[in-house]
């Protein structure tokens, strides 16, 4: 009976064109199998002796070599061409298929992990579309999900911006939909919450401290590993926004908050196979009556002068010398101005009385004096000529002697 692969490598070079003279070559048989075996459904139909394929006795150098270096077909072909081989490159391009098959799946491989009531939310944040306003204008809408973990309850949110102050905004109401929050959420890598794999952005982490919450980021390139929100994400999607219109954003949100009543808190859950609502009963959150609204105060980058001062709202404020050149952050809460470099708070004011002030403390202003007298003693730059030869001054009668 014929092999399979050597039956589809026929009829995939039929389909692509070639001849019966030029495909008996690159499948090495007769014109006359070549017709047989195009002329049938399945390869178990044709009863020519057995022929052994070309790849069997290169599959033991093929497989060390694209194991060691993951080389490509056309690579190895030229490789084992040398060696012998006087097959095509189908063949060799349908056993490397079964090489990289275990390593997509293993990529693919997830843990599923499971969190005890209360211990961690997963956020996201996902695009939906651009759609026309009255005055025709194109506005981008995006809806924000939080999903408890351990219940799989889910909130979302319907917004035109992805600005951090909506996110925060988003946050706030997820907690009054829940009644609290978890101890940890888990996000992708969105610039809001991290600049870098180094730095978080500060505004956040600032939210996330006033709440006692540990933030967390899933793996650089691995969204399955907040697959509790990712997989939400298409449901929403599919179940609430495919098929239906909504007259502006309020009534798009307005339905989103019946959906999730109604159906997708009450549904029976894939996973847990149980209602969120019914297991939401156990989960453990911090109440939201345990501490005021956080107030979003933004954190603005600024650059330390030469006098050692950052300018806020048209004044001055202090910082200390050392700074002075780098960027750092500021932060002005009710009648307190907040400096912070990295993670670090600096310096701490009183908001100045009214524009144009410069805020500094006595002390602060004698370390400056301070400092600018030390540079000031610093010896200042130096240089002399000297005249080693004499100059040779001529005589008078010379130039008499001339002039007659």
């Amino acid at each position: 009976m014929i092999k399979m692969e050597e039956w589809l490598d026929i009829q995939l070079l039929r389909k692509q064109g070639h001849s019966i003279r030029k495909i008996a070559r690159l499948a090495g048989c007769s014109r006359n199998t070549v017709r047989r075996l195009l002329r049938q459904k399945l390869p178990g139909d044709y009863d020519a002796s057995t022929r052994t394929s070309q790849m069997e006795a290169f599959k033991n150098y093929v497989k060390r070599r694209y194991e060691e270096y993951a080389l490509s077909a056309v690579r190895i072909l030229e490789e084992i061409k040398p060696m012998g081989y006087s097959g095509s490159i189908y063949p060799l391009r349908r056993y490397l298929q079964t090489l990289q098959q275990p390593a997509k799946a293993q990529k693919k491989l997830t843990v599923r992990f499971e969190t005890a009531p209360g211990e961690q939310a997963q956020v996201d944040w996902a695009y939906c579309g651009r759609f026309p306003n009255p005055q025709g204008k194109l506005i981008s809408i995006y809806v924000f999900a939080m999903v408890l973990c351990f219940s799989r309850m889910l909130f979302i949110k319907f917004t035109t911006s992805m600005r951090l102050p909506v996110l925060l905004a988003c946050h706030l109401e997820a907690f009054q939909f829940f009644g609290g929050w978890c101890v940890s959420l888990l996000f992708d890598n969105m610039k809001q919450v991290r600049i870098n794999q180094q730095e978080w952005n500060p505004q956040f982490l600032d939210f996330a401290n006033y709440y006692g919450i540990v933030p967390k980021t899933c793996r650089i390139a691995r969204p399955r590993t907040k697959g509790k929100v990712e997989r939400p994400v298409h449901y929403i999607k599919d179940n609430f926004l495919n098929g239906r219109s909504f007259a502006d954003v309020e009534d798009l949100n307005l339905q989103g908050l019946h959906w999730l009543n109604n159906t997708a808190n009450v549904r029976i859950h894939g996973t847990t196979e149980c209602r969120p609502v019914d297991l939401f009963n156990q989960e453990k959150l911090t109440p939201c009556a345990s501490i005021a609204p956080y107030r979003y105060h933004p954190w603005l980058r600024r650059k330390v002068d030469s006098e050692s001062f950052v300018r806020l709202d048209r004044s001055r404020y202090w910082v200390p010398p050392e700074n002075v050149g780098k960027k750092i952050f500021v932060q002005q809460d009710g009648q307190k101005v907040l400096i912070r470099s990295g993670e670090l708070i600096i310096a701490e004011h009183d908001a100045a009385g009214k524009p144009g002030s410069t805020v500094a403390t006595e002390d602060q202003i004698a370390q400056l004096w301070k400092l600018s007298l030390q540079q000031s003693t610093q010896p200042a730059p130096h240089w002399e000529v000297r005249f080693t030869n004499a100059v040779e001054a001529p005589s008078l009668d010379l130039y008499e002697e001339v002039s007659r």
